[in-house]
């Protein structure tokens, strides 16, 4: 059973989760691929997250619990959870507290990881309140090549990576990697895709496998969102690992599109009134990417903006409805 059953190792990195962390185990128990071991690791949490995760580890010996003796960054306790994962293990998944995988998650994952031994990271659709996310790939293709994924995700393609929750790794690559999340990008899913693909190939599951809770305040999804991360994160991305997956005259012309776009974003900022942290964050960010901060640029960005709408209502003006293509 286990030669063709590899053993998969789940972590869960929990703080303060009593709300939804039943939810998120209960998931696990019911999956349909019944060869996992399970590691909650709580972070010191302050409520009764540690009674809930205790109280399932009784009930079934695949399931044990780790606690923190002090409160650590989020981040460092992904790359913690991940520490755990048994050396036996051949693939390992990670599902956030509050989120959940559907029962065949594992199951469809594996299949294909099996399938393509050269896969390193396996995604899927996943959903978020009503909305299916992390389309992108064609119908009915599992498998592509690492360099070609990453060039496309580079040069503006379609976002398939998902989240720390919707993915499955190769064990080998994970602990390759230490740490393996890096710890100062809240984005730092994506960031290990791109850095896992570089020697490893890509798979995807066509079906909705996991579900992604967005609604809990104080989450590293609300900080992101109020400050707009991915505009920096991206930026970095492109500038950190454009030079390995495109060409020369790629990488420059995604740079200037890159910039140009952030520009334009700070912006329609400006016209917000955003307040003096929103500014001093991506003033930081640019100057850290060896871009310079311009007021000149935000207003020259602006100007691009208006002028790009008022052709686009001449024409519907002119037309009578938006003009496609």
């Amino acid at each position: 059973m286990h030669a063709s059953t590899p053993l998969v190792s789940i972590v869960t990195p929990a703080y303060n989760e009593e709300e939804h962390i039943h939810e998120c185990i209960e998931s696990v128990l019911s999956q349909t691929y019944s060869n996992w071991e399970y590691t909650i690791v709580n972070n010191s949490s302050k409520d009764g997250t540690k009674a809930i995760a205790e109280k399932y580890a009784a009930a079934d010996s695949r399931i044990k619990v780790v606690t923190n003796q002090n409160t650590i960054p989020a981040i460092q306790n992904f790359n913690l959870a991940l520490g755990q994962i048994s050396p036996a293990s051949k693939y390992c998944k990670m599902v956030l507290a509050d989120d959940s995988m559907f029962p065949e998650c594992l199951q469809r994952m594996v299949a294909v990881m099996e399938e393509h031994p050269t896969v390193g990271v396996v995604g899927a659709y996943g959903v978020r309140r009503r909305w299916i996310l992390w389309a992108g790939m064609p119908y009915p293709d599992n498998f592509v090549l690492g360099r070609k994924i990453c060039k496309e995700r580079l040069l503006g393609g379609p976002y398939v990576f998902g989240s720390q929750s919707s993915v499955l790794y190769r064990s080998d690559l994970v602990r390759s990697h230490n740490p393996f999340f890096h710890e100062a990008n809240i984005h730092a899913d994506s960031e290990a895709c791109l850095k896992l693909l570089k020697e490893s190939d890509f798979g995807f599951v066509h079906q909705v496998l996991t579900f992604s809770r967005d609604d809990r305040p104080n989450s590293l999804l609300q900080a992101s969102r109020q400050l707009n991360t991915a505009a920096p994160a991206f930026l970095y991305e492109l500038e950190t690992y454009g030079p390995y997956y495109l060409t020369a005259e790629e990488y420059a012309d995604a740079m200037n599109r890159t910039i140009e776009g952030y520009y334009e974003f700070l912006g329609t900022s400006f016209l917000q009134r955003r307040n003096r942290k929103f500014w001093d964050f991506h003033k930081k960010e640019l100057k850290q990417a060896g871009v310079k901060f311009k007021y000149t640029s935000v207003a020259i960005a602006l100007l691009r903006l208006f002028r790009r709408e008022f052709r686009r209502i001449r024409r519907r003006a002119y037309w009578g409805v938006e003009p496609q293509g």
